[in-house]
């Protein structure tokens, strides 16, 4: 039987039993990103970017790295998810927090509705599913023009102070701070449910799903579920960029947008919560100052980036933490011995 202090600290106690370090390595990451505001106003808008593509890669990461649902078409609920904020600020009311929630229930909608009708499937017909969910949402997107603007993206968006008191200026202040706690929130949401009972049947779903319905449990309903959980996220971000930018484009439902999330949460790492982090952090990096030398080298760095991951780092970069701490604890070990 289960240890009740053991499911207590899994599903209760988010910080519970926690050595120092683990703590602060838990709260490094917040501090950096808090750091970041005061040290580096201009670049601001840059950092928000960064924030919303890691709350993009946290939602691939809880469908496919927890779940073990293979997709590609993530692309489809960040893009739903900022045309529904896009459109609710020009045509209901500008506030965007309203907006924000409206996007993010709606999104789970789509989610919900296209989860049931697809994940009855496996394999390559479920991936094939999800890029046509994709391509059918962009050619909607394109022809609809009185509703997205087709070709010309989404204009006219009115984004209202948060409280009535905080601006979206250009100095990018308050779309940081804002995208900020917002990713915070879901983190949050998201380490609870990883971390829970739940969370742990999504592990053995993943590992092997015929055994956990061998047992019982109701597999296709707690991946209806998680996957449901995953498109709100991936539309909390479109939301956070849409109100960002003020600008709702075609390309936020393309399949490139779920190729570079996708790139993004395997150089960081799946499974690893913080991955997502690291992963956008280093593609956007990467991107940012080799595309200073040439326009296309920085795809050739990331690809090679990506590559020398994919063979030499099972886990992503954040291995690269746990290489560091086993030989910081091999050296120690023998140097304790007499």
């Amino acid at each position: 039987m289960t240890n009740p202090s053991e499911t207590q600290k899994a599903g209760g106690g988010l910080l519970a039993g926690m050595s120092p370090w683990a703590l602060a390595g838990h709260a490094l990451p917040w501090a950096i990103a808090i750091g970041f505001f005061f040290i580096a106003e201009g670049y601001l808008s840059f950092g928000t970017q960064i924030i919303i593509w890691i709350l993009f890669a946290l939602s691939l990461d809880l469908a496919l790295g927890y779940a073990g649902i293979v997709t590609l078409g993530q692309a489809a609920f960040f893009g739903f998810g900022a045309y529904a904020a896009g459109w609710f600020s020009i045509h209901v009311s500008p506030d965007p927090i309203l907006g924000h929630l409206f996007a993010i229930g709606l999104t789970a909608i789509v989610g919900l509705i296209s989860g049931a009708l697809i994940l009855h499937t496996t394999g390559v017909t479920f991936l094939m599913l999800t890029l046509a969910t994709v391509l059918i949402m962009f050619e909607y997107a394109n022809q609809a023009k009185e509703i997205t603007g087709g070709d010309d993206g989404l204009q006219g968006m009115k984004v209202g102070p948060i409280f009535g008191k905080y601006e979206f200026n250009l100095f990018g202040h308050t779309a940081y701070v804002y995208s900020l706690i917002v990713l915070f929130i879901w983190f949050v949401i998201m380490w609870r449910v990883v971390k829970s009972p739940f969370g742990r049947s999504l592990d053995g779903i993943r590992q092997n799903a015929r055994r956990m319905r061998a047992i019982g449990t109701p597999v296709w309903w707690r991946l209806l579920a998680v996957y449901t959980l995953s498109a709100a996220m991936a539309g909390s971000a479109g939301a956070l960029s849409a109100h960002a930018t003020r600008f709702v484009g075609l390309s936020v439902l393309s399949l490139l947008t779920s190729g570079i999330v996708t790139v993004m949460l395997i150089l960081g790492g799946t499974r690893r919560l913080y991955g997502a982090f690291v992963g956008a952090i280093v593609y956007f990096v990467v991107q940012d100052y080799t595309a200073k030398i040439s326009p296309y080298f920085w795809e050739f760095i990331v690809g090679g980036m990506l590559i020398a991951t994919v063979l030499f780092l099972e886990g992503g970069l954040m291995d690269l933490g746990g290489i560091a701490r086993r030989q910081w604890e091999r050296l120690t070990g023998k140097a304790s011995k007499p």
